[in-house]
């Protein structure tokens, strides 16, 4: 079980999430914020503190959010094993399916 990061996170970036994840597993992409499930130790303060609510338990996401728990998954793939996202900073890039996404308003 893992925690998620939602379509709210895409083009908003807070990063608030960051700075009380005690785990260094959230992870900057382009366009959003991404969750590495392999290191999340499912404590929730990200949750607490996302102004989005972008930020999900895996068992409690809607059916539109689904897709984001394998599109976090997908982030990683084919990356060296990250070691930690304060020390790496921004990833910009992003899954296809947030990069396709129409950007949002200022």
């Amino acid at each position: 079980m893992t925690f998620v990061v939602t379509q709210a996170c895409v083009d908003v970036k807070d990063k608030s999430c960051i700075v009380v994840c005690p785990a260094d597993c959230i992870y900057e992409g382009g366009r959003m914020m991404y969750i590495n499930p392999d290191q999340c130790i499912d404590c929730g303060a990200c949750e607490e503190v996302c102004p989005t609510s972008a930020i999900r338990y895996d068992a409690d996401l809607s059916e539109a959010d689904e897709p984001f728990l394998d599109l976090n998954a997908e982030f990683f793939e084919g990356m060296a094993a990250p070691k930690g996202a304060r020390k790496l900073g921004l990833i910009d890039r992003d899954v296809a399916y947030v990069a396709e996404l129409p950007r949002k308003a200022d």
